[in-house]
């Protein structure tokens, strides 16, 4: 990865707020932004993404290549987790093993809202039909999680039969309509049914203010970070390890299925980017409901404060340089 493509990213007004963000929180500044201010723009970038995904389809259509990544992005998000659950539970009990690994087989929507910026900005062309794989990643990740918690629970029989039914249904709901997947699949549809009416009619709203809305989150993801990295220093230095070089090792699967399956360059980034990226809000909500043994001040800080963190400032850079010498 040459210095330059690090700069270029690095100079974008959004991954600059994220710093400014955790610059703030080093200096013990006051600065904030309202916790509803911040769901807001978190709601913002899901629609947003949705619909121009939605508008993507409409002008492509389906074809067997967006039948093969939505497929890719379902077996990725649903057996990943197995692979991490193995190696966490090294150091973890069956609990946060399960719910990490969860995190980490789901997917980042801003690591990939800043990926698109990324691509617009250098002027690389990418396919809609990968926000369809993106809102397909998070509800397998959650249910692999959920099994292989299951699977490694030795006394599960003590536990009461009914109520544990009531709760995998509840669980599963929570997988398949919480609310970030379900903005984000109805944005897409209904940015695929309006077609070039809806495109012209939201086009002040979801291009002209993206980047300016984007800064904004960026910054506010950026104290976030600043306030959990100094929860996960106090779990040593193995889980920080695990948190840095997840991105890196996975970004190679990532770069081998965009490979396979014939991808361009662009679409190969976003696809990178999705199986090296972890969840830090879907996932986190599930499991806090589902599984509230898992002790969130290791999961937040790992998912948002490391892997975050290294995919948005030298990540993406990196994986594009990757994938631009192997495609040629």
């Amino acid at each position: 990865m040459g210095i330059e493509t690090l700069l270029d990213n690095v100079m974008h007004p959004p991954v600059l707020f994220f710093f400014l963000g955790l610059l703030a929180i080093a200096v013990k500044s006051d600065l904030e932004i309202p916790n509803q201010i911040g769901k807001f723009l978190s709601i913002y970038l899901l629609f947003d993404i949705g619909i121009k995904g939605g508008e993507e389809l409409f002008h492509s259509g389906f074809s067997l290549v967006v039948v093969k990544v939505v497929i890719a992005c379902l077996l990725l998000s649903f057996f990943i987790p197995f692979i991490i659950y193995k190696v966490l539970r090294l150091k973890l009990d069956v609990y946060n093993a399960g719910a990490i690994a969860a995190t980490y087989g789901s997917i980042s929507a801003v690591t990939f809202a800043t990926s698109v910026s990324f691509l617009e900005s250098s002027n690389v062309p990418f396919g809609g039909y990968m926000v369809a794989g993106m809102a397909l990643m998070e509800s397998p990740a959650i249910v692999a999680g959920l099994i292989l918690i299951g699977l490694g629970l030795k006394n599960s029989k003590d536990t009461n039969e009914v109520s544990e039914k009531r709760d995998f249904k509840a669980i599963l709901h929570e997988a398949c309509f919480n609310g970030s997947v379900f903005l984000l699949v109805g944005s897409l549809v209904i940015g695929m049914v309006s077609g070039t009416a809806g495109e012209a009619e939201l086009k002040p709203f979801v291009t002209d203010i993206f980047k300016g809305m984007l800064s904004l989150y960026m910054l506010d993801m950026g104290l976030l970070a600043g306030r959990r990295l100094g929860e996960l220093r106090k779990s040593g230095p193995s889980l920080v390890i695990f948190a840095l070089l997840y991105p890196i090792v996975f970004s190679f699967l990532g770069t081998a299925v965009s490979y396979l399956l014939g991808l361009q360059p662009g679409d190969a980034l976003l696809m990178t980017v999705l199986v090296a990226s972890a969840s830090y809000i879907a996932v986190p909500a599930a499991m806090r409901i589902s599984v509230p043994q898992a002790n969130m001040s290791l999961l937040l800080p790992m998912s948002l404060g490391v892997t975050f963190t290294f995919n948005v400032t030298i990540g993406i850079p990196m994986y594009y340089s990757i994938i631009t010498s192997v495609w040629g």
